[in-house]
Parts: C-alpha cells; sequence; structure tokens
C-alpha cells in the first residue's frame, strides 16, 4: 500500500514537473518570437531612416550641383570679366560710347614753334638822339603794359648837339611871338592899318611856330623825349638799358599785345602733295592732356612752302590762331595736321586706350558692372581720335572716359579670393 502511494506521488510530481517545462518552453518561445518581430522592425525603421537620410543627402548633393552649375554657368558668362561697379564709375569721370565710324585722312604729326603776330607786335624807336632813361616803372621783359603808359624818356640835357631841352625852350619863345605878333595884327586889320594879305602871312606864321611847338611839347618834357607804349600788352624784348646813348630811329623796345599768334611747323618734303588739302589741325601744348582744334582757338591756314633750299629740306606751314590757351611766344607745341577726309574708318577716342608691353587695349563692357580687356590695333591718331584697324566692331561698348581707373580695377582684382588659402 506505501508502495503503490510511493508511485502515484512520483507520477504527479513528474506531470507536475512536465507541464511546467512545457509552459516555459512556449513562454520562451511566444517571447522570441515577439522579440523577433521587435528586432525586425526595428532594422525594418532604420533601414526606412537610412533610405530617407541617403535621399536627403542625395538631395542636398543635388541642389548643391545645381547651384554649382549656375554659379559655372554664371562666371562662364562673364568669364574673365573686370568688376566696376556702378558706385565706383558714379564717383569718376567715367562714360561709355561706341566707336564711330567716320571719314578720317592723312595726318601729319610734328612740332610747331609759336611766335608773336607781326600784326599784333609793335617795335618802339627813339625820335631823336639822346640818353636813354627808365621812367622807373621796373620796365623788364615780360612785364605787362597799357596803351600810353610812359616807358623812357630820351634826353639830350648835357649834349652840345641836338640838345632837345634847346630846342623845346626855341620853339616855345618862337611860338609866343608869333601868337602875339597875330593878336596885334588881329585889331590892326579891323582899322584898315594891316591888309589882308600881310594877315594871312602873320597867321600862317603863327600856325607853323604852333605846330612845332606843340609837337615837342607833346613829345619832350624837361627830362627829354617821352617813348610811350603804343599798344597794350607785354614787354616782349628790350634792346637798350638805362643810360645807354641812341641815335634816332634805333630800336628801344618790342610790345607784343599777346592776343594772335602763329604757329610754324615744319614737314618732311615727302608730304608736299597734302599740304594743299590741308582742312585742320589739332594743338597740344607739352606736359599737357588738354587738346585744341583748330576751329577752338579761331584759327586758318596762313601758308604753306612750295620749295625747298639747300638749308632747310622742311617746307614750312603756318597757322594763326587766337591766343585763348595761354600759349607762350617762342615756346614749342605738339601739333595734328589734318589733310583732307578720306574713307570711313573705326575710330574711338584716344584716352579709350591703355597700353601694356607695347599692346594696345580698351575694355569693353559686357554688363552694366563687367567689363571685358580686349587688345585692338590701331592706326593713325590726330591727338583726339584714333583709328582701329582690328579687335572692335561699331556694336561694341567700350569706356571712353575712365579706363585707367578700370585698369587699376583690374590689378586690384587679380587675385581671386574665392580661389583658397594662401599658405
Amino acid at each position: 500500500m506505501k508502495k503503490i502511494f510511493f508511485l502515484l506521488a512520483f507520477y504527479s510530481l513528474f506531470m507536475i514537473s512536465c507541464g511546467h517545462k512545457h509552459t516555459q518552453d512556449e513562454h520562451n518561445h511566444e517571447h522570441g518570437h515577439e522579440h523577433a518581430e521587435a528586432e525586425a522592425e526595428a532594422d525594418h525603421d532604420g533601414n526606412e531612416h537610412e533610405h530617407e537620410g541617403e535621399q536627403h543627402e542625395h538631395s542636398e548633393e543635388c541642389t548643391h550641383d545645381h547651384d554649382h552649375e549656375e554659379d559655372s554657368h554664371d562666371h562662364e558668362n562673364v568669364s574673365g570679366a573686370i568688376s566696376f561697379t556702378k558706385v565706383q564709375a558714379s564717383k569718376i569721370d567715367f562714360s561709355v560710347d561706341n566707336p564711330l565710324f567716320e571719314p578720317s585722312g592723312q595726318v601729319i604729326r610734328t612740332t610747331a614753334r609759336i611766335v608773336s603776330d607781326q600784326t599784333d607786335e609793335s617795335i618802339v624807336v627813339a625820335r631823336t638822339s639822346g640818353i636813354v632813361l627808365f621812367s622807373g616803372n621796373n620796365i623788364v621783359e615780360g612785364k605787362s603794359v597799357t596803351s600810353g603808359q610812359v616807358l623812357f624818356y630820351v634826353s639830350g640835357s648835357g649834349m652840345a648837339d641836338n640838345n632837345m631841352n634847346v630846342r623845346l625852350a626855341e620853339a616855345q619863345s618862337t611860338y609866343a611871338k608869333a601868337e602875339a605878333d597875330y593878336s596885334r595884327s588881329q585889331e590892326l586889320a579891323k582899322d584898315k592899318i594891316v591888309s589882308d594879305k600881310e594877315l594871312r602871312r602873320i597867321r600862317s606864321e603863327y600856325e607853323s611856330a604852333k605846330a612845332i611847338y606843340d609837337n615837342l611839347y607833346k613829345n619832350f618834357s624837361e627830362k627829354g623825349q617821352r617813348v610811350s607804349c603804343p599798344t597794350g600788352g607785354f614787354v616782349k624784348q628790350l634792346y637798350v638799358s638805362n643810360g645807354q646813348y641812341v641815335e634816332a630811329g634805333q630800336a628801344l623796345v618790342s610790345v607784343s599785345g599777346n592776343r594772335s599768334l602763329l604757329l610754324r611747323a615744319d614737314v618732311p618734303a615727302r608730304y608736299a602733295p597734302l599740304l594743299p588739302h590741308i582742312i585742320s589741325a589739332n594743338i597740344r601744348k607739352p606736359n599737357d592732356t588738354t587738346v585744341y582744334t583748330l576751329s577752338d582757338l579761331n584759327g586758318k591756314v596762313l601758308s604753306f612752302g612750295r620749295s625747298v633750299n639747300d638749308d632747310n629740306y622742311l617746307l614750312p606751314v603756318t597757322f594763326q590762331i587766337d591766343n585763348k590757351a595761354g600759349f607762350i611766344s617762342g615756346s614749342f607745341v605738339e601739333i595734328f595736321i589734318k589733310a583732307q577726309s578720306g574713307k570711313p574708318v573705326l575710330s574711338i577716342s584716344k584716352n579709350a586706350i591703355v597700353e601694356n608691353q607695347g599692346a594696345y587695349f580698351v575694355f569693353v563692357q559686357v554688363t552694366p558692372e563687367a567689363y571685358e580687356k580686349r587688345e585692338v590695333k590701331i592706326g593713325v591718331s590726330d591727338g583726339i581720335r584714333t583709328e582701329i584697324i582690328s579687335g572692335l566692331t561699331i556694336n561694341d561698348k567700350i569706356v571712353s572716359k575712365g579706363a585707367i581707373s578700370v585698369k587699376l580695377a583690374e590689378s586690384s582684382g587679380a587675385l581671386d579670393p574665392h580661389a583658397g588659402h594662401v599658405h
């Protein structure tokens, strides 16, 4: 009986143990299945996240590439262009113009000497012999003088011959006597004591004595003959010094009005066929950028040479101008003599051209704030405009004023700040 009870108890414990193990295995199986599903879902979500990250990175790369392409495209549009903003242009004398297609003839470039116009210059001479005495007004070359101004006295005082003081005193005495005789004769003529014939003779002597005295008195004083300036201007040259003895008719001083000048240019004989066809000229003073046209100075061609001699194989060309630009008589100027216009050529302002190591360049406007440096071949120049043989078209817009400033902007922008770091 005890043995049966023991076997039943053992069997019960065995079944309980088997049931508990089965339940644990099922729990472990279910828990493992749920964990696997969770891991699978986690892996799926992670893959989706990674996929979205890849899409985001791909989108950013596409956007960046697109922006880079646009930047590259814009850069290609103004490749090598020089940046010069409107603000920079507003601070200087700046302008952009198209080339001109205009007739252009032969240009003779040479130098010309400025001389005073003979019609605007006077030489003052002594009208009597004597000693020159300066008037005390510091008469020196270059001094401005006015018409009627006394420059010198020519004194004969103390000289035995041709003493003007003695002559003036004699003339004054003769005039006084003739005036008294004429007054008395007029009274006597009323009573018929002096005939009309005698009265006419006395009047003639009086008028002659008066003319001699007035002439001497007008031109002479106690100091001597008064030498006055015939016209306003400046003292061009002094021919005498204070205290010098001069003869009548000797030159004392030359006075120039400095209003009208002559330009004398000498050109080679090979240009002789062009000289009859001269139409104008452009003139520039040394070390000056201003160029004056012949019309600016109210000028004209006076003459040109038609032959050469053994001493000079050049042909003279003479122009007359008004001195509106402060030209100095005796100095030299640069002159561009223009002959009859020929066939039309493309030309630009001379100021638009910059030179670099023997080559010539202009700046062509690409956009309102970008400019291209372009090499050109130039032809003849008249000092104001220059012929362009190649490198430009009439539709190009070029910098005609301010080209030097654009050149400086090119130099300052030579290093690209985005090119990288300097080590």
